[in-house]
């Protein structure tokens, strides 16, 4: 897949998509692009054929369809756009990756930080009331 442009991350995630522009140069390509935009956690920006742009969250695609096809609840508007994978030119992944660097272990990591205080707020008080 060809990828035209990263800027630089702003999270400490090197594997996020945030900021990438691909235009895939096969059919093949293509679908990878549509998987990865499925699998993202942010808006993506798709540049049709006839020059349109349709940014919002990619939330379905079907694969199987004789002319496959994405959905996109597009930014700002109501409702859904269907967007054929033939009419795709690229995929730029603009919004922010709202799972970038969240991953289990900072989800462990964070929870056993608040236990800690928790416990520690438990203990504080105990002592203000003479039990340790």
């Amino acid at each position: 897949m060809t990828e035209l442009h990263r800027s630089a991350p702003d999270t400490p995630d090197s594997n996020s998509l945030e900021g990438r522009l691909f235009r895939p140069a096969s059919p093949a390509e293509l679908a990878e692009a549509v998987e990865r935009a499925f699998d993202y956690r942010g808006d993506v920006t798709v540049v049709l054929t006839s020059g349109e742009t349709v940014e919002g969250y990619l939330f379905n695609r079907n694969v199987q369809a004789a002319s496959p096809t994405l959905e996109v609840f597009p930014k700002g508007e109501p409702g859904t756009k269907t967007v054929r994978y033939a009419d795709v030119v690229s995929i730029a992944f603009t919004g922010k990756d709202t799972a970038s660097g969240n991953s289990w272990e900072a989800w462990v990591a964070k929870k056993e930080s608040q236990r800690r205080a928790e416990a520690e707020q438990v203990a504080a008080e105990a002592r203000k009331r003479g039990h340790l």
